[in-house]
């Protein structure tokens, strides 16, 4: 029987284990390709494996055959990028036990928190100041979550996005998708905030009013799915404010002109420096 997950923020029941002796998955209700357990650490003092990794790239509709069976087994769907200079996560430097757990965190005062040192360094935040101006209200779902990550994981797949260079299916033991990233101690936004938690809980949140899904990583890149986009400028203006919390810029674009690109976008990517 798997053993509990202890990740430094919660405990779970780790299907993962049950791999190593059934590579097929067939005991969990599954039907898995080649792939491996991985279990390395920033430090080397994990013991129980963090994710299951395909061997070989995804293709569109890998995550529609995996993705319902996989959540049915306490285990949720991400792609992985192993083709960039950090190539996989094995030399991610994954450090799962240094983070927090995402309840214990507040989203709005996470951003709050973010906004501030925003505000005062970047220009082109109009027509907000540095004041919070709180969290942007929820959106209707144009679209069922999950079906919607299907359909980005497809083109995230299907050769035509540069960032992905080698996509690969991966399996996390996470209670929700938003806490993929600290469930396996992701180093994406290190020199943003050491504690991925913190994000986590803000992802949480987008899950609740924008229906997102974490549907990508790459060693410092984010993909999500979006079920309920903004479907106005003054909503977009006001999930724009989250973002550039969540994420700088790198100053070559205004939250106006940002917040354009996001009315009715059903995917949202992130890159940390």
């Amino acid at each position: 029987m798997a053993g509990p997950t202890v990740i430094g923020m919660a405990t779970l029941p780790n299907p993962l284990p049950r791999l190593a002796t059934d590579p097929s998955g067939r005991s969990l209700g599954l039907q898995l390709p080649p792939g491996r357990l991985v279990d390395e650490t920033d430090d080397g003092s994990w013991h129980e494996p963090l994710l299951w990794l395909a061997d070989k790239p995804a293709a569109p509709g890998t995550w529609k055959v995996l993705g319902a069976p996989a959540r049915r087994a306490g285990l949720l769907p991400v792609l992985v990028d192993v083709g960039g200079a950090m190539a996989g996560p094995e030399q991610w430097e994954l450090s799962p036990g240094l983070m927090s757990y995402p309840g214990d965190h507040d989203a709005e005062e996470v951003l709050a928190e973010y906004w501030q040192e925003v505000a005062e360094d970047e220009a082109g935040v109009q027509p907000f100041g540095s004041s919070w101006p709180g969290l942007a209200g929820a959106c209707s779902l144009a679209a069922d979550p999950d079906t919607r990550a299907a359909q980005v994981a497809d083109g995230l797949t299907d050769g035509a996005r540069p960032r992905l260079k080698e996509p690969r299916l991966a399996l996390v033991p996470a209670r929700r998708s938003a806490d993929i990233p600290a469930v396996i101690g992701w180093p994406g936004p290190l020199n943003y905030d050491s504690d991925v938690a913190r994000l986590s809980a803000v992802l949480r949140s987008w899950e609740d009013r924008f229906g997102i899904r974490v549907t990508a990583l790459g060693y410092d890149t984010l993909a999500l799915s979006v079920a309920a986009p903004p479907t106005s400028t003054a909503q977009a203006e006001a999930v724009a404010v989250e973002h550039f919390a969540f994420c700088p810029t790198d100053g070559t674009t205004t939250l106006r002109a940002y917040a354009e690109e996001l009315v009715g976008a059903t995917s949202w990517s992130f890159w940390w420096d």
